[in-house]
């Protein structure tokens, strides 16, 4: 079972996107253990995503967490996989020892050189070149972690450079998103900004394949990916079943969008999931009535609750900042893809790892 531990409500940077309260409410130990032994009690595997908040200023949860975790492998035979997604300020050397050990993946959220447009410290001051020497040491030790780049519109004017110069810094994978919520506000000058970046982002994608030194970008890679497999990205929302939210008391939720709305609590760690409700939750998870008649409707991201939820207030809604998102990005990858397709066709195959149709077939 996979299960993301909230291990705080609390944060010591103040994004300027962020749509959470920071509180000093932090995931108790007796929580921790319960969660371990629920990852463990279904699944071939346990897995543990550290969240937030920020999770490394519960660091000690997350070592306990841990050991647990190594003693009920012994118990059960089954392996714990752990992932974390963290701002990087309060990463040091010695936790980069034991996540390096235990072969956690690490998501470093980090806009590159646009950091401080949005991702700054409580007190205002900028996290750039804090940030930088962490992910620095970060990639030093753990060359696989990925970077996460949450653009709003005050990072825009400098979303390509961003792009490349964490791939110069070293990241080989960089996941993006623009930011939704109550305190982002999207102008059509906006996108069309996003539109113009993307366009530059997409040629310096283009050219790192084309020498050689392909890197995930995840608007583009999902997109070519998912259509290339036949793969439909609704299919990623499994509300209340592939990836489930422990809040810091131990509740457990359909999805994080909806930690503390009793209608989408699923049980707690101590008496485990409500099976009953988890099913009647999968079933309301669908195609939104108005995305039913776009023939995008298979390629696009429309049924993610969290995401509808976050955006318009209701998970069956769809904004039209995210359809205008989702049709840019789509023809975006589409139009990438067929001239990667025609640059090189045996280095397509082998990056995208799919049964693409022969020329000429």
């Amino acid at each position: 079972m996979n299960l993301t531990l909230h291990l705080t409500e609390n944060c010591n940077m103040d994004c300027a996107y962020c749509v959470h309260e920071k509180k000093e409410v932090r995931m108790t130990e007796a929580v921790v253990d319960a969660a371990v032994d629920l990852a463990f009690s279904t699944g071939k595997t346990a897995g543990l995503c550290f969240f937030g908040g920020e999770p490394l200023l519960e660091s000690g949860l997350i070592y306990r967490a841990i050991r647990r975790c190594m003693l009920k492998t012994i118990e059960t035979g089954k392996p714990a996989l752990y992932k974390m997604t963290t701002n990087g300020t309060l990463l040091t050397e010695r936790f980069l020892e034991n996540a390096h050990a235990v072969r956690m993946g690490i998501g470093l959220s980090f806009e590159g050189i646009a950091q401080d447009a949005c991702r700054r410290f409580k007190d205002g001051s900028g996290s750039f070149s804090t940030v930088e020497e962490k992910a620095k040491m970060l990639l030093k030790s753990m060359p696989d972690s990925y970077a996460m780049m949450t653009i709003a519109p005050q990072a825009l004017p400098q979303y390509a450079e961003s792009v490349k110069y964490l791939r110069a810094l070293g990241f080989h994978r960089i996941t993006s998103t623009i930011a939704y919520g109550k305190r982002v506000h999207w102008t059509d000058a906006d996108l069309e900004l996003l539109k113009a970046q993307m366009q530059e982002i997409g040629e310096f994608y283009e050219a790192e394949f084309l020498r050689g030194k392909p890197f995930f970008f995840s608007p583009f890679d999902s997109k070519i990916r998912d259509f290339i497999r036949g793969f439909n990205p609704s299919e990623r929302c499994h509300l209340g079943f592939r990836q489930m939210p422990v809040a810091p008391d131990g509740s457990l939720y359909a999805c994080t969008q909806f930690i503390g709305d009793q209608d989408y609590k699923l049980g707690d760690v101590f008496r485990g999931i409500d099976r009953e409700r988890q099913q009647q939750l999968a079933m309301r998870a669908a195609t939104p009535e108005s995305c039913k008649e776009c023939a995008l409707r298979t390629r696009c991201t429309n049924s993610c609750g969290c995401m509808n939820r976050l955006e318009t207030g209701n998970e069956n809604n769809v904004s039209p900042l995210q359809c205008n998102y989702e049709r840019m990005t789509i023809a975006m990858a589409d139009e990438i893809a067929d001239r990667l397709f025609a640059a090189d066709e045996d280095a397509f195959r082998k990056r995208f790892a799919a049964d693409v149709p022969e020329k000429n077939a």
